[in-house]
């Protein structure tokens, strides 16, 4: 299964380079993941609980950062497996592009399958479990890299903006 997408995420490039990294971040990004940890330079062990159809499993993996070119772009290359629900692999191409208004494009391309019960339930089912995947996770991501969004309907305060500063210089010494 293959996915493409970009993202403007309102934040520098570096910041979103940051984040990239973060095992915290990371942690709050993948849905299900019950563990992570380690470092890009060695690469993060996880544990995620995902339900795919009528399968429910405990995936334990790796993930590891390659063809790194700092600030600009890398492949985040995973796999998990989940005893006798099957196993999962991918890889996801990032690329980051700063924008003139301060914003980042984030630009992925993902490749991932399956094998085992996973890989029996047929591609309609794993591919848009796959795609959900992704989308929850890059939300997730430009919500931790962004910062708590304020309602739509509800003017900022000048306590909220002090409280998003707050937040943010938190994340940047972090």
């Amino acid at each position: 299964m293959q996915m493409t997408d970009t993202r403007q995420i309102d934040a520098p490039a570096h910041r979103v380079w940051d984040a990239l990294f973060d095992a915290d971040v990371l942690k709050a990004c993948v849905p299900g993941c019950q563990e992570l940890a380690g470092t890009p330079e060695h690469g993060f062990e996880a544990v995620v609980v995902q339900k795919v159809g009528p399968v429910k499993a405990t995936f334990k993996g790796v993930v590891t950062m390659q063809d790194m070119v700092p600030g600009e772009s890398c492949t985040l290359v995973g796999e998990g497996k989940g005893g006798a629900a099957g196993f999962a692999k991918g890889q996801a191409r990032v690329r980051l592009e700063p924008t003139p208004t301060g914003a980042t494009l984030l630009h992925y391309d993902v490749d991932a399958s399956v094998g085992g019960k996973l890989a029996q339930l047929g591609s309609r089912i794993v591919d848009g479990f796959a795609r959900r995947m992704a989308a929850d996770f890059f939300t997730r991501f430009q919500e931790q890299v962004e910062g708590p969004a304020a309602p739509a309907d509800t003017p900022p305060t000048d306590d909220d903006t002090a409280q998003h500063r707050k937040g943010w210089v938190k994340r940047i010494l972090g």
